[in-house]
């Protein structure tokens, strides 16, 4: 189980670090006559890898709590874990919906909250690794 969540938590920072200083840089840089358009190729992109990093972080997480859970890696990776997926259930994918639809001037404001939701993600992405660490030590 060690190893799987390390796995897990590893890929799930990669992920949370590309999103964060490469993805959203470059869909901030959309001009308003392509926005649309990159706007729905980037969800129609993103989505089969939130479901590929996501699915099995929450499977593994749930089996660390299982397997171990007297060791206090366990619950960091947990909390960071919880607080990533939490924060797309309930931020992040709300303001990608919105702004699918977001006028121009719209859509700045709702990228600065996309990019807070972002950092909160990779800070818990951030955590759950060092617990998955900790764990494995």
């Amino acid at each position: 189980m060690n190893t799987w969540l390390l796995l897990v938590a590893g890929a799930h920072l990669g992920f949370q670090l590309t999103v964060d200083l490469v993805v959203y840089p470059a869909l901030r840089d959309v001009g308003p006559e392509d926005w649309t358009r990159a706007h729905a190729a980037h969800s129609r992109r993103i989505t089969p890898v939130v479901g590929l990093v996501y699915v099995p972080l929450v499977l593994v997480l749930g089996w660390a709590a299982v397997a171990e859970p007297d060791d206090v890696g366990t619950w960091v990776a947990v909390a960071g874990g919880l607080l990533a997926v939490g924060t797309t259930a309930a931020v992040a994918a709300p303001v990608h919906g919105r702004l699918s639809s977001a006028g121009e001037d719209r859509r700045a404001a709702l990228l600065d909250r996309l990019t807070r939701a972002d950092r909160v993600r990779t800070v818990g992405a951030v955590v759950c690794t060092v617990g998955a660490l900790l764990v494995a030590l």
